[in-house]
């Protein structure tokens, strides 16, 4: 694995601890906070950075299965990430909808799918 990977691994990994914090506490508290707030929008921010690290080192075209997984799942990533912001703009601390507590569970589900199918991935490789 080239040194570009290597990286983009490590930040997609920080990427995964940021989402998590975000994801754990939503979940647990089932309100929006301050730290959900940053710690999602950190996990974003990170998830594009490594996506570019990958598309950057990688030596195969972009668009793969692999490639579709994780450009789906950030896409999810980005859509709760919005969805959290306009909610909390709109209603500060207050309970989260059912719907939206749903929709953070299924997409972080898929993100943490496409992030083991990566790390698989990087393990059947070959130096």
């Amino acid at each position: 694995m080239n040194d570009i990977l290597i990286k983009a691994v490590a930040v997609v990994t920080v990427a995964l601890i940021f989402y998590s914090v975000a994801v754990v506490t939503e979940q647990k508290k089932q309100r929006i906070s301050k730290l959900v707030l940053i710690f999602m929008s950190l996990g974003v921010l990170f998830d594009i950075a490594s996506t570019v690290l990958m598309i950057i080192g990688s030596r195969k075209i972009p668009f793969t299965i692999h490639g579709f997984i994780g450009y789906s799942a950030l896409l999810v990533m980005l859509i709760d990430t919005i969805l959290i912001w306009r909610f909390w703009r709109g209603n500060g601390g207050v309970q989260v909808p059912k719907g939206l507590n749903t929709y953070t569970r299924l997409a972080y589900g898929w993100w943490v799918i496409a992030y083991i199918a990566g790390a698989i991935i990087a393990m059947t490789l070959k130096s």
